[in-house]
């Protein structure tokens, strides 16, 4: 049950820097590295993981869905948890950058 609940947390912590770094991607224009030092140099670096957590909304019903198009899978309530634990922190971390 642990390790289900931290495999989710990993990969909601991974789907979180995916979805910043596909933001910064398609709609920054300057690079990654250039894009982040500016975030936190005039704070809207929390913006920025507050987009990125838009990935984990898509995770987190992955794992609780019963059928996916034509096949049928198990739900996964634990590592929909350890996704719901990387989006509070991602909160938390928004919260930070923010205030």
């Amino acid at each position: 049950m642990i390790v289900k609940i931290l495999k989710g947390f990993l990969l909601g912590i991974i789907a979180n820097v995916i979805g910043t770094y596909l933001y910064v991607y398609f709609f920054a224009p300057y690079s990654f590295e250039t894009m982040m030092e500016t975030a936190v140099e005039q704070g809207y670096m929390g913006g920025l993981i507050g987009l990125g957590a838009v990935l984990n909304l898509l995770l987190f019903f992955f794992f609780l869905t019963t059928k996916l198009f034509k096949f049928k899978k198990i739900p996964q309530p634990y590592e929909a948890r350890g996704v719901l634990m990387a989006t509070i922190l991602a909160a938390l971390a928004v919260l930070y950058f923010e205030f």
